[in-house]
């Protein structure tokens, strides 16, 4: 279940970064992004983390060289990821391939992996700003690196792959895709196995106009706070990895009738954190409250978005329900509802929600009373292979990145020190809503099971 935040405390020597450019000459063009990637909710940057351990038969390898010399022979393919997004009309984002590079971080810590314990490799890693460091000037979306890498050797042989990623250039999918490509070459590729493709006029408003939005788009609502649950400070936010293994799964799916039991783990977790989130802020009984649902819709056009676009193909779909409703029925009344908004991500309301895009100016998705949820259990992040094998943990390094502290949550596949496969709950919240977010999932855990 829930895990304590980690105690392990440890020291980084870095060097100074350096930009790596592409190995070899690459095209001095401008390259626009679609009317999905540069939507104001993805203008962040987004940190991944991947742990290695120690691989013997790779003693003679230094991955912070392997690793630097892979980045500049992928950044010849992805050239674009080398230079700098400018911002034209309309807020427009278009990237400057300038060939300038990318950041990159060697360092060296005196830790050892087997001192870290599960709750110390799950997001959020308490550690984050020794294993990536923020370089001055540098995280801004505008006329900055896109993309930046800290490489950090452990005492025991192992290291810690950490990269931070403009997300405007991509979602989970694509940035996969392109760190599967870096792996590739660390391992002696002279090519990508999937070549990468860019193509983002595929994702562009084709109808910016009311005639051309055919959905509600709730999730762009403009919602008053009336609590100011945005004004907390990201320092005020408690971050508690829940771990739940095929047990707990278990439980939780006997709180549904039998005719719903089938449903997926991604409708059942949000569906159970959804309701306990909204018990645990507490708004008022009338008040609307939401969860929006993240897609990855590559497949929801026909023809499929081509195989090796790395650019951002996100659904936003939405359930609402007033807090009153969502927390005194039961589990099976959220769960018609997410499974009903996750049913509305199709090709038309991406069409839809493109053109609603451009035609008010790429707002942010709601904030209020809201919880953005993205399933990130078959991202195989885990998969990415320097040379070293498999990571011990591979994927997002914190939570309520980007949107606003305690909006964004995700699932990530975790096996525990014991060798259990389950999945790992990440949101954060205050400190006093999360103790009963964590009462209130316990709870469910806890409960028998309701009559078929």
């Amino acid at each position: 279940m829930a895990s304590s935040p980690s105690s392990l405390v440890f020291k980084v020597q870095r060097c100074e970064p350096e930009l790596v450019t592409p190995a070899k000459p690459t095209p001095h063009e401008f390259k626009y992004l679609s009317d999905i990637d540069d939507q104001e909710c993805l203008r962040f940057q987004l940190p991944m983390i991947q742990v290695y351990r120690n691989e013997p038969e790779m003693r003679e390898k230094n991955p912070v060289k392997v690793i630097r010399k892979a980045l500049a022979e992928a950044l010849v393919f992805y050239y674009p990821l080398a230079g700098r997004i400018r911002e034209v009309h309309g807020r427009k984002l278009v990237v400057d391939c300038t060939g300038e590079g990318a950041l990159f971080i060697e360092a060296d810590a005196d830790v050892s992996l087997d001192q870290f314990s599960d709750a110390a490799l799950l997001p959020t890693f308490s550690c984050l700003k020794e294993l990536l460091y923020d370089v001055p000037g540098s995280s801004d979306i505008i006329g900055c690196p896109l993309l930046l890498i800290q490489v950090t050797r452990l005492m025991c042989g192992g290291f810690i792959f950490a990269l931070r990623l403009n997300h405007t250039l991509g979602d989970a999918a694509g940035l996969l895709q392109f760190m599967s490509t870096l792996g590739e070459m660390a391992r002696g590729a002279q090519s990508p196995s999937v070549p990468p493709v860019w193509k983002r006029e595929l994702l562009n408003a084709r109808d910016p106009h009311p005639s051309g939005v055919t959905f509600l788009h709730r999730e762009y609502d403009e919602v008053p706070d009336t609590k100011g649950t945005l004004s907390i400070p990201l320092d005020d936010m408690a971050h508690r990895p829940i771990f739940l293994g095929p047990s707990e799964l278990a439980a939780l799916r006997k709180h549904l009738p039998f005719h719903l039991r089938k449903c997926t783990t991604f409708e059942l977790l949000t569906a159970c954190l959804w309701r306990c989130r909204t018990i645990a802020i507490e708004p008022e009984p009338e008040e609307d409250t939401r969860v929006v649902v993240i897609v990855n819709a590559r497949a929801k056009f026909r023809p499929p978005v081509p195989v090796g676009y790395y650019g951002n193909v996100l659904a936003f779909t939405t359930a609402i329900s007033t807090a009153a409703e969502l927390c005194q029925n039961p589990l099976s009344y959220a769960l018609e509802l997410v499974k009903k908004a996750k049913s509305e991500a199709t090709e038309e309301f991406m069409r839809s929600q493109t053109n609603l895009l451009v035609m008010k100016g790429r707002p942010h998705l709601t904030a209020v009373r809201n919880i953005v949820v993205s399933d990130l259990t078959r991202a195989n992040f885990v998969d990415v292979d320097f040379g070293w094998g498999k990571a011990v943990y591979g994927g997002p390094a914190k939570t309520g990145v980007g949107i606003f502290p305690g909006v964004l949550g995700f699932y990530i596949a975790f096996r525990d020190h014991k060798g259990v496969d389950g999945i790992v709950v990440s949101i954060s919240l205050p400190g006093p809503a999360m103790e009963r977010f964590v009462t209130e999932i316990e709870n469910m855990v806890k409960e028998p099971p309701v009559d078929g």
